[in-house]
């Protein structure tokens, strides 16, 4: 039987969940899960759950799926212990540092691969099931013939995205948000980037819109495929959305599944009515109506994309135009506001979505007064924190709420588990010889696009030139056979992060040809890559995509046979210090400058993108390159620290890397990089990435708040008043606005 899975945000969405007949959902708790802005379940909220539905028959998975830095393992180690104690049917998780530790500490856990972790293909599926995971949740980026391809070669559970919103990024393989301001989507904080209003140069002028929002995914018409094609398990996204959009969508895929051998035609007409209240955006099929991968990469853009479709989900209801002080005995601070621009007046009950205008926010809320004031206006309840200007969206209306029995008993008091203080054992990685690792020299590594740019940058004199496979550099050197300006030897072959089924074969038989042609080196970037090249007789080094954010994650590298890593983009100096101790760092590469690939398309942008550069509400500038290989969004602000090179060569870090892949290497910039870091000079409009100031955290902004109120109070000692330098609560705020512009 093909399970149906639904979100479960809170605790009215549990209940519509199961109310409206799902078989199983998946939750996350206060941490460790990619949506840290849902309201989530506290402990003894969890524990009823879990008791509740399994006396009902139901299952409930777990959502881990994040990175953890070094710092954070053994608070993780303490949550996979405290998971053992309670007992959900599976964890889906993305780092494989909890791989790895539940390998080691806790055999009993099962464990389901996220989305997150960029499964497309079956040699990863598989890979993953000899590891000990019992489902994979696929990739968003498929169609329903890869899907069957998968399905024919390995007889792991498979789970697949059927309704809910979309990212336009590759999964997993996301950095926008990140590089925005260190609020990384690997870590349950993305600021949806892609839903923001951008501004673009276009032939004759400029041009704005909604140019990376895609269209919500709704599968329902393809539903009978997909039991036929073998997928175990139906998800419906959704943990932030409201209890109401829960229990209607659960409703409508719960009575296609159940009758659809009746009546298939009949059974989807009344599903689709059932799914007509959900206002979210635009629906599309995404990669479902493209049998093969270059019809989906020229046309799937088209499909999915509206730039005039604004970044919301639900009815516009208008924009706030002003705000008055709420109910302040209300348990959370609430305020009242007056809407306009919308033809729609919200009620009591109604479930809106508001939107901040700066996009740094999104909140879904229920409505409960509206007052008329002396002049008419009309006065809804709404959150604290949003203000004049920011946008109302329309998600439910009272009239489609449903009363649910509730999942959990009147009284929780008696469920009291919380993770404990159990110490995490200590992780020594393995310590490498030079002697060992031969593919893996001292010094400076410079990777390309193409082999033209071999031909410039070969002035730097690198130790390896790492050439990235695309369809460019293979029809280089396989179809017109090129003379390379470095011996084989000496090229490293990095592969691309995305490797989808349908050109699995494909880059089965490339890498043959490849190492056939004497090119014995590769930077492995996806989990199948891993399984590609086993027993090829080649060194594999694990690229920057293969997460190596805490040593229990580069350990399962370890026994997947790799012995070389260069670390993730996000990556900062505090965190790399702390996973690779200075016994094993002579096997790290540290990248100096690069275009950080923000957003990894699988697909062709529509022929109406005429542009290549575009910015933001913050005039933040970025470009777009669309290529048969698919669409890439770089910063026009790279990243680069090649200032620390000597510092880092001193830490014990002897791999460096200059980075010009997806752009085209010009003689004058890559003069002006070699230049600065012979010099150790920093390169002026350049970034940092989040090297220095490392991931956004709630805990590191209440630090810098403390910080500078203890710098405000020493500096002022008579309590009056700061005319200078103040933040938003009154207090010299200097460190947190510089990270905000970051």
């Amino acid at each position: 039987m093909v399970e149906l899975l639904a979100p479960a945000g809170n605790i009215e969405s549990l209940d519509a969940a199961i109310g409206e007949g799902a078989d199983a959902v998946y939750l996350g708790l206060k941490s460790f899960n990619a949506r840290l802005r849902s309201s989530n379940f506290a402990w003894n909220q969890f524990e009823a759950a879990v008791q509740s539905l399994h006396r009902q028959g139901k299952k409930i998975y777990v959502t881990v799926n994040t990175v953890s830095e070094e710092r954070e393992t053994e608070r993780l180690y303490r949550f996979l212990s405290y998971l053992t104690k309670i007992g959900p049917d599976g964890l889906i998780v993305q780092d494989f540092g909890i791989i790895r530790m539940v390998q080691e500490f806790f055999p009993n856990l099962e464990l389901h691969a996220s989305t997150q972790m960029n499964v497309e293909s079956a040699a990863a599926v598989n890979l993953l099931s000899k590891e000990g995971l019992k489902r994979v949740v696929l990739a968003r980026e498929l169609g329903l013939e890869e899907i069957k391809q998968i399905r024919t070669k390995t007889n792991t559970e498979l789970e697949i995205f059927v309704h809910g919103a979309l990212c336009v990024s590759e999964s997993g393989l996301c950095l926008f948000s990140s590089f925005l301001g260190g609020k990384s989507a690997n870590r349950g904080m993305c600021t949806q980037a892609c839903r923001r209003f951008y501004t673009a140069e276009v032939p004759g002028g400029m041009d704005q819109g909604y140019y990376f929002s895609p269209d919500d995914l709704q599968l329902i018409d393809k539903i009978p495929d997909l039991i036929e094609a073998g997928v175990n398990s139906f998800k419906i996204e959704g943990r932030m959305k409201s209890a109401e959009y829960v229990g209607s969508v659960v409703a409508a895929y719960r009575y296609l599944m159940d009758h659809y051998k009746e009546d298939k035609k009949g059974a989807a007409a009344a599903a689709k009515r059932m799914l007509a209240t959900d206002f979210a955006r635009s629906k599309t099929t995404y990669w479902y109506g493209f049998k093969t991968v270059p019809d989906g990469i020229e046309n799937v853009g088209a499909a999915v994309l509206n730039p005039k479709q604004a970044g919301g989900t639900g009815i516009y209801l208008g924009t706030i135009k002003d705000t008055r002080p709420g109910d302040i005995t209300a348990v959370e601070p609430l305020q009242q506001a007056r809407i306009s621009g919308g033809n729609y007046d919200p009620d009591p009950g109604d479930s809106i979505r508001l939107h901040k205008k700066d996009d740094t926010e999104r909140v879904s809320y229920k409505i409960r007064t509206v007052e008329f004031d002396r002049t008419g206006n009309r006065w809804i309840d709404i959150p604290a924190g949003f203000t004049t200007g920011d946008t109302v969206y329309l998600l439910q209306t009272k009239s489609m709420s449903k009363r649910y029995k509730h999942v959990l008993p009147n009284d929780i008091g008696r469920f009291r588990n919380q993770p404990g203080d159990e110490r995490l054992p200590v992780m020594d990685l393995t310590p490498v010889g030079q002697d060992k690792i031969p593919y893996f020299p001292d010094g400076l590594y410079i990777q390309v696009s193409t082999v033209s740019d071999m031909f410039v940058v070969q002035a730097g004199k690198p130790v390896r030139i790492l050439l990235e496979l695309n369809n460019e550099s293979k029809r280089d050197i396989l179809e017109k056979q090129i003379v390379l300006p470095f011996s084989k030897k000496d090229i490293i072959i990095s592969l691309d992060p995305f490797c989808p089924a349908g050109l699995e074969d494909e880059l089965q038989t490339t890498l043959d040809q490849f190492i056939n042609l004497g090119f014995k080196t590769y930077v492995v970037n996806n989990i199948a890559h891993i399984a590609l090249l086993k027993n090829k007789n080649v060194s594999i080094i694990g690229g920057p995509y293969l997460y190596t954010f805490n040593r229990w994650a580069v350990s399962w590298l370890e026994n997947q046979g790799i012995e070389a890593f260069i670390t993730p983009l996000e990556n900062s100096r505090k965190n790399l210090e702390a996973t690779f101790e200075p016994g094993v760092r002579k096997r790290v590469m540290v990248t100096l400058y690069a275009y950080p690939a923000l957003f990894r398309i699988r697909f062709k942008l529509p022929k109406s993108y005429d542009f290549t550069f575009f910015s933001d509400r913050e005039n933040k500038n970025f470009k777009v390159n669309s290529t048969p290989d698919g669409s890439f969004v770089m910063p026009e602000e790279p990243f680069s620290i090649v200032d620390k090179s000597e510092k880092l060569y001193r830490l014990g870090f002897r791999h460096v890397l200059l980075d010009f892949s997806k752009t085209k290497v010009r003689k004058n910039e890559f003069r002006a990089v070699s230049t600065a870091l012979l010099k150790q000079q920093p390169l002026p409009g350049t970034s940092r990435f989040n090297w220095k100031e490392g991931f956004y955290s709630t805990e590191k902004m209440e630090g810098y708040r403390a910080e500078n109120r203890q710098t405000a109070a020493d500096r002022n000692p008579g309590g009056g008043r700061l005319d200078s330098g103040n933040g938003s609560d009154g207090t010299t705020s200097s460190r947190g606005k510089r990270r905000r512009r970051t």
